[in-house]
């Protein structure tokens, strides 16, 4: 069975040849990969993110999960916009600076990322500093999609489907766990429009949705193997009130597109996301969930989410990044991927992984541990059972 066959097998609740395992490296250890400053990758693009992630995923011998890191190339509405976009390397810090400055008819936004040499771009002005005076001129900056970039999309999918993985894409739902992005102070300015000026928060949240269904009529309509929701920090950076207003509705309207189009979804929302599974599971018609994070800044215990929720939705997750990954032993990370099989594998819809993205510097012998216990251990018989994982 092919690394592609494996994951669509298993992220569509079913039972593939042995479990696959993907930790998530869908940043950091890609770009430390390429041996380039890491602004090399996010600012000039002299190599794109997915194809350091596939070379990657390949090194380690992984089931790719190329949809962590890529989003889909798009072409836009003509919009009534003027942007100037400055670099400028900072030596001292070894680091880059990208600064934007987007005039519109409603008034001007600026904004800036700081990349260092090793980690991935940080925003460090935002384009919103007030909510009322800023959100028309923002919108504007987003214009409507309109098709998508065949080439760019192609080469991605043919070098997919060249190495034998799948092939998806990710889409980012509202809320406050993506609004943060944009807004400055990010959860404190928007808690205090929570209650002072809801109807700015409405009127975001029926622009995104309208903006993301489409984009989904387009990933429809041009096949993807599976289209992944990303949210992280939807309920850690909101509440499930707050999850319920803003990002359920998205993810009820753009999950059940999908299923009636015969294309699976899964959902990453790193932190707390027990209550958010339930959602899920009882209200929506995504397929699979990741990374189900451990405490503390999880809540999830992998074997009662499959013991509450294991009929209706595949799980991906939870070796814990930093405790185990990042910290621990090979013979660690042995331990924590058997447990995580034991509480999940069995009849499948599980995809071993981490609880969220490995650091930069995790070990490789310790990927190298978590794909060959999965390689031994998860072999699969006819009935869905794990007869080589020890009890």
């Amino acid at each position: 069975m092919t690394s592609k066959e494996r994951f669509l097998l298993a992220i569509s609740h079913r039972v593939p040849d042995m479990v696959p395992v993907t930790p998530d490296i869908s940043n950091y250890i890609p770009c430390r990969r390429t041996g380039l400053p890491f602004w090399e990758i996010y600012f000039t693009g002299r190599v794109p993110l997915w194809r350091a992630y596939l070379d990657a995923a390949d090194y380690y011998g992984i089931d790719a999960w190329i949809g962590s890191c890529t989003n889909a190339p798009l072409i836009y509405a003509p919009a009534d916009v003027e942007r100037h976009e400055e670099l400028r390397l900072d030596p001292s810090r070894e680091a880059m600076r990208r600064r934007a400055v987007t005039r519109t008819p409603y008034g001007e936004l600026t904004e800036e990322f700081t990349c260092f040499a090793a980690d991935p771009p940080s925003p460090t002005e935002k384009p919103i500093k007030d909510l009322a005076r800023d959100l028309p001129a923002f919108f504007t900056t987003r214009p409507m999609p309109v098709a998508i970039d065949l080439p760019a999309w192609n080469e991605m999918r043919d070098e997919c489907t060249r190495r034998g993985h799948a092939f998806g894409v990710c889409l980012s739902y509202p809320g406050f766990q993506e609004w943060s992005w944009y807004a400055e102070r990010g959860v404190e300015l928007l808690a205090y429009a929570e209650m002072d000026t809801p109807a700015l928060l409405e009127e975001w949240h029926a622009f995104d949705l309208e903006r993301g269904t489409r984009t989904m009529e387009l990933l429809i309509a041009a096949r993807p193997d599976y289209i992944l929701f990303g949210g992280s920090g939807t309920i850690t950076l909101a509440s499930p009130a707050l999850a319920r207003a803003y990002a359920l509705p998205s993810l009820q309207r753009w999950s059940r597109m999908a299923r009636a189009a015969g294309i699976p979804t899964m959902l990453h929302s790193c932190g707390k996301s027990r209550v958010l599974a339930r959602m899920l599971a009882e209200e929506t018609e995504v397929d699979l969930i990741n990374p189900l994070e451990v405490p503390p800044m999880g809540d999830v215990d992998l074997r009662e989410v499959k013991a509450a929720h294991g009929a209706r939705l595949a799980l991906m997750g939870n070796v814990h990044t930093v405790d185990v990954m990042l910290r621990g032993t090979p013979e660690l990370v042995r331990e924590h991927a058997l447990a995580a099989m034991r509480a999940a594998a069995h009849g499948g819809g599980f995809v071993l992984s981490t609880g969220d993205q490995c650091g930069r510097d995790t070990p490789d012998e310790n990927l190298f541990a978590l794909v060959e216990t999965a390689r031994r251990y998860g072999r699969y018989d006819a009935r869905g059972g794990l007869p080589e994982l020890p009890a």
